[in-house]
């Protein structure tokens, strides 16, 4: 059996600014997954927010981009904007960035990320006897804030000692994208552990490229799924942070949740946050967490789930970050964030200014550009005074 996972987010509108969209676009969320899957075009689904961003993770055997179940998130994602209209919620219809999509809606706003594969879960399956994975959803983030953990968790073994195992030892194969590249998907494939350092060079620049996918080397498994794109490039001006998904398959072949997540507790430095244009540490949190903290820290949350032979997901999920063991990392990041805000607008404190995500931001400066002029003698002058002996 061919399976596809994909997940699909997008900020449509929430209560009293950039905070959690209401019951009620939640409950028509789950509604409307609900009627699909009875419906035949859904096997299963599973809603939840992430700060202001309501998502659907749901399985079909459709395949990727598949125009049927792209439209009906779009149109999901168009009745929850309308609730949020009638009910003067903020930023409705936000990440709708086109007024009527054909085919499937990456591009259109959208986050989007897709896993297909071959689905055979039983004992025998010596590559795949059972099938896990997790969801991880991200608010008021850059769109490589997955970037890190991710290398790690796939790279690194000091982060993954799986990766010196039988199973794991060949590596893996990252696909990277070039997120400033505009005129269709520009990617690289390199390849772990050979490649490291060339992979490290890429991702150490969150903004312009992320993990698109990676695989399996020994057994040529797709094992991620990131939504890595830019908001900006698509709309050509501010819409509002590109916050990435992804979707990750874990133990056997692949990293356990434990290794994969580890990296996580370092509360890494990433662009985003409020009018998405700060440099501050990404917080891992419960699923279903609204935006009131201080400031506004970028989130991630991380959902874990398990896959029946029919294609229905566990009757119960875990919540990854919905643990004690978390709370010092939320500390942390707290910390982290408010000594990063104390420096205010200077510096490394901001994102530079190609990258500012407010366009008002680079219209403020480059009216002032337009106000400088070129010294004549005073320059030479000074140079010339420097130099000379008294």
């Amino acid at each position: 059996m061919r399976i596809t996972l994909s997940i699909l987010k997008a900020d449509v509108g929430s209560i009293g600014g950039h905070t959690k969209p209401s019951e009620r676009m939640l409950e028509a969320t789950r509604k409307a997954v609900k009627d699909a899957i009875s419906k035949k075009l859904l096997i299963d689904g599973f809603v939840s927010h992430t700060g202001d961003d309501i998502a659907m993770l749901v399985s079909h055997t459709r395949g990727a981009d598949n125009e049927e179940i792209h439209q009906f998130a779009w149109k999901t994602f168009l009745d929850a904007t309308a609730i949020a209209q009638k009910y003067g919620l903020y930023g409705a219809g936000q990440d709708l960035l086109v007024d009527a999509p054909s085919g499937n809606i990456r591009g259109a706003g959208p986050a989007v990320a897709e896993l297909e594969f071959e689905h055979d879960p039983v004992k025998t399956n010596k590559v795949r006897p059972a099938e896990s994975f997790m969801m991880l959803a991200g608010d008021k983030c850059g769109p490589g804030a997955y970037n890190l953990p991710l290398f790690l968790g796939f790279a690194d073994p000091m982060y993954c000692a799986g990766l010196m195992l039988p199973k794991l030892i060949g590596g893996f194969r990252f696909r990277i994208i070039d997120m400033d590249h505009t005129e269709g998907d520009s990617v690289i494939e390199l390849n772990a552990p050979e490649d490291y350092y060339k992979i490290a060079m890429l991702l150490r620049d969150n903004e312009r490229f992320g993990i698109d996918a990676i695989y399996s080397r020994t057994d040529n498994e797709p094992a991620v799924s990131v939504s890595a794109q830019r908001l900006h490039n698509i709309a050509g001006t501010y819409t509002g942070k590109d916050d990435p998904v992804a979707l990750v398959r874990n133990q056997g072949i692949f990293p356990a949740p434990e290794e994969l997540v580890s990296p996580f507790a370092k509360a890494h430095f990433i662009g985003g946050d409020a009018r998405g244009s700060h440099v501050m540490p990404l917080m891992p949190v419960p699923l279903n967490t609204s935006v009131t903290g201080i400031y506004c820290l970028p989130l991630v949350s991380c959902a874990a789930f398990s896959l029946d032979a029919s294609g229905h997901f566990s009757d119960e999920i875990v919540d990854i970050f919905d643990n004690p063991a978390w709370d010092y990392v939320r500390n942390k990041a707290q910390e982290k964030g408010l000594a990063m805000r104390e420096q205010g607008w200077s510096g490394a404190a901001m994102l530079p200014y190609n990258e500012l995500e407010y366009s008002g931001f680079r219209h403020t400066v480059e009216g002032l550009l337009g106000q400088f002029s070129v010294r004549k003698d005073g320059h030479k002058a000074v140079t010339h005074a420097a130099h000379s002996t008294p």
